[in-house]
């Protein structure tokens, strides 16, 4: 029987935790097993991956956990996306069609040289921009759309009549218009009756009156129409026009136009050498604009005439049918599935919400503390308030709050509940002994909230030199028209350029400990010294003082002290929060995972 190397006793005997008690007993079986140490570490290393995505002070998180926090939270929208897709899967497998892997590498590398970009760098942009990673991009958007490409193709054939249309549409004569439109009738009939009257002031009426104000900058100028571009009926009254000669009145939309002929544009006539690529090019065009028509209609048919039963969100069904997170025309969507998309697109941020609550758990166990009900609904009462839900007799309408807060279903009360409510009361309930109020406290923040404000003229500057100048030239002429022309010449800071100089008021304890203490012993019409503060130079020129919105710190001491308190709290909390995860020893397997996923997933499962 192999013994086990006496290194790994030593190094596990020195620990204490559930962790190390764990690796050894793995060690023991194995040595009694007669498989070597560094199997048993492998194989359980593997197991570990597998089944565990975060450790967090050495008390585990594992995927099963995850998928259910995933599920409650992202399944009924994943679902919706994958019956989708399973829809259209059932149809292709129905009719023999199929979109391998190498048609969606090659559509999404067609698409990306649009750009002129490679593939790596196209999947990165929209990962970056628009928070679409590459296997949702192909899953989602690229295989259901050649997928029902592939299903309408049969279904599409472009016509010589749609053909001919195509090419004069592109190379056919055109009109040059100009445009006013207006989005009362009458006004239209007035401005109309003046253009036919005398059509050559036609660019100026749009100038003055069009409320289109693209065209009305440039005298009523669009570009050119030409005919199958857009509506027919916008196009029939322009080619019917003599040049300079006036429309009738059409109604577009909620708004009315009317147009005038400019000059006509002769068609065009490719060079021959580029007939046949401008061909092949419009035909396909046609084709493709036909199919995705087509495309449209065979999947609307799809979802009408599906039996679809979804199970998430329904806890009586998911009891009845475990592990089924749908039907599909008879067929079950395993909710494993939709585990792992929610997972893949929502999995860290889930993942940190699960790390997150276990912090807490673990620290509100060691100060022996427990988040309560009235803590919850104290929690939920404050933010009520905090919103502006107000009743007519003052008391927060927590009801309207929570109406508000879940969106008509988009979340639900019990995700609030644990998301939100739970975790600020558990902080909250953690630095309470932390907070109190003294009365420096009370008089500082009467001073921000109810004090004089210092109005000024400021000039913000890079750099010292150009400081002591400036500086040097306010202390010249003290006069405050020449102060403010020197912030509109120097200032970097936009506001205070573009307003000769002045900014907000500035109130005691706001922030800002340098500027206060300069401006707050200054007289009207003083000018300050050169303050630096954030890597900036500040002079500053004092106009006065605002009254005190009250002189009477007891009307308000209750109001404020509420204020202050929550203040108070929010630091603590946030110092709290920022300590937990400092001193915690956390293990997140699953950042890991996500770098090793292939950039382009196959088509839906």
């Amino acid at each position: 029987m192999p013994l086990m190397p006496a290194h790994y006793l030593t190094i596990l005997a020195k620990s204490g935790s559930r962790w190390s008690i764990r690796w050894l007993a793995i060690l023991v079986v194995a040595a009694f097993a007669g498989r070597s140490t560094d199997t048993a570490l492998a194989e359980e290393a593997v197991a570990t991956r597998n089944n565990i995505v975060a450790v967090v002070n050495a008390d585990p998180i594992t995927r099963q956990q995850l998928a259910d926090a995933a599920v409650e939270r992202y399944g009924a929208e994943e679902l919706d996306t994958m019956v989708n897709q399973n829809l259209i899967l059932q149809a292709c497998k129905a009719q023999g069609a199929e979109v391998s892997k190498e048609e969606v590498n090659a559509e999404i590398k067609r698409l990306a040289g649009k750009f002129g970009l490679s593939m790596d760098q196209y999947l990165g942009l929209l990962q970056e921009e628009r928070n679409i990673s590459p296997q949702q991009y192909s899953n989602e958007i690229i295989w259901p759309m050649l997928a029902l490409r592939r299903l309408a193709a049969d279904q599409v054939t472009v016509t010589q009549e749609e053909f001919n249309k195509a090419y004069i549409a592109q190379f056919g004569e055109a009109v040059k218009c100009r445009l006013i439109m207006v989005e009362k009738h009458g006004e239209a009939e007035r401005l109309h009756a003046l253009a036919v009257a005398d059509p050559d002031q036609f660019g100026e009426l749009a100038k003055k009156f069009s409320e289109d104000e693209t065209s009305a900058s440039v005298g009523g100028l669009i570009p050119p129409i030409r005919k199958y571009t857009g509506d027919s009926r916008l196009e029939d009254a322009v080619f019917a026009l003599k040049d300079n000669e006036v429309s009738p009145i059409l109604q577009l939309g909620d708004q009315w136009i009317f147009l005038q002929a400019v000059r006509r544009i002769p068609q065009s006539t490719p060079s021959a050498d580029a007939v046949d690529a401008i061909k092949e090019q419009l035909h396909d065009s046609v084709r493709d604009q036909k199919m995705q028509t087509v495309a449209t209609e065979i999947f609307n048919k799809l979802q009408a005439d599906a039996k679809v039963v979804k199970f998430i969100g329904n806890a009586e069904l998911m009891k009845q049918n475990p592990g089924v997170a749908a039907t599909i025309n008879g067929q079950p969507l395993p909710i494993s599935i939709v585990a792992d998309a929610c997972i893949k697109r929502h999995g860290k941020d889930v993942l940190e919400g699960q790390i997150n609550r276990k912090l807490l758990s673990q620290s509100l166990r060691k100060a022996n503390l427990d988040v309560t009900s009235e803590d919850m609904d104290t929690e939920i009462r404050r933010a009520a308030e905090t919103f502006g839900f107000i009743r007519e007799n003052g008391e927060p309408d927590v009801d309207a709050w929570k109406g508000a807060v879940t969106d008509q279903g988009a979340i639900g009360l019990d995700l609030y509940l644990a998301d939100s409510v739970w975790p600020t009361a558990a902080l909250k309930k953690l630095v309470a002994d932390q907070v109190k109020l003294t009365p420096e406290d009370m008089q500082e923040g009467y001073e921000s909230a109810y004090g004089p404000r210092a109005e000024v003229l400021a000039i913000v500057l890079s750099d010292q030199r150009t400081a002591q100048k400036v500086w040097q030239m306010a202390r010249d002429n003290p006069e405050e028209e020449f102060f403010g022309s020197l912030a509109e010449q120097y200032s970097i800071e936009p506001i205070s350029a573009s307003n000769q100089g002045k900014v907000p008021p500035i109130r005691k304890f706001g922030g800002q400990p340098a500027i206060e203490k300069e401006v707050f012993k200054m007289k009207p019409g003083e000018l300050s010294g050169i303050i630096v503060t954030g890597g900036q130079y500040v002079v500053l020129r004092l106009e006065g003082f605002t009254e005190p919105v009250t002189s009477d710190p007891a009307k308000v001491q209750q109001e404020l002290a509420r204020d202050l308190t929550e203040k108070k709290l929010r630091k603590a909390m946030a110092k709290a929060a920022e300590a937990m995860r400092s001193a915690a020893e956390i293990d997140n397997f699953l950042e890991a995972e996500e770098k090793t996923v292939p950039k382009v997933a196959m088509k839906p499962q």
